[in-house]
């Protein structure tokens, strides 16, 4: 069945991500094992609530801050939270809206509040636009949803809210179990291996 929907994730495949400078961060700050807590893969239940928005940005500082000498602010724990979060290359946003002339187009995060405000902030500076929300139909963050990546349901949320079939709906993700989430909710679903890849070649070759 052709292809109709496009659902894209944001960190990895259009915004560059580097979860080493985020580890490495804490590591500085006093937490020398946070890849134990946190990597693409796998992380501890902290991060999952928060990204659900299961708690607020207070809760997870106040979670973090446990974790961390009393000397540590608030602000440090962000700017280091903050710290893998890079650069939208020009050249995506540009595809995005061709994109968008030919197919209902949708961005869906696994994402929190701390790092909306910074990546809002960055594409400010650098891309000199407010928001996603010209790019896409509709952009969907896992905080606002109360559920997350890779669970089947927040894909049936997105495809029962917009009236899309899910055997029309491509989902593109970096994460492996992402991806095999998207598949079990009946989407077609596409690994991208950022080293390799761009999310503009990957998608000029699927809908060739």
């Amino acid at each position: 069945m052709a292809i109709k929907n496009i659902i894209l994730d944001l960190g990895g495949v259009l915004l560059n991500i580097d979860y080493h400078k985020t580890i490495e961060s804490f590591k500085e700050l006093g937490i020398p094992n946070f890849e134990e807590l946190f990597t693409q893969a796998k992380q501890e239940h902290l991060f999952d609530k928060y990204e659900s928005g299961l708690i607020d940005s207070k809760d997870f500082i106040e979670g973090l801050k446990k974790k961390l000498p009393p000397s540590i602010s608030e602000d440090d724990i962000k700017s280091a939270w903050n710290a893998m979060l890079l650069d939208f290359p020009a050249k995506r946003l540009d595809f995005l809206l061709e994109l968008k002339k030919e197919y209902n187009t949708f961005l869906l995060s696994n994402t929190n509040p701390i790092h909306l405000e910074a990546f809002h902030k960055i594409i400010r500076q650098n891309n000199g636009i407010e928001s996603l929300d010209n790019h896409f139909d509709k952009v969907y963050f896992s905080s606002d949803m109360g559920n997350r990546k890779p669970n089947p349901e927040i894909f049936l949320q997105v495809c029962n809210e917009q009236k899309l079939k899910p055997s029309e709906t491509l989902f593109i993700d970096d994460t492996e179990q992402h991806v095999e989430g998207a598949k079990k909710a009946g989407l077609k679903a596409e690994h991208l291996n950022i080293e390799k890849q761009d999310v503009i070649e990957l998608l000029d070759s699927l809908l060739a």
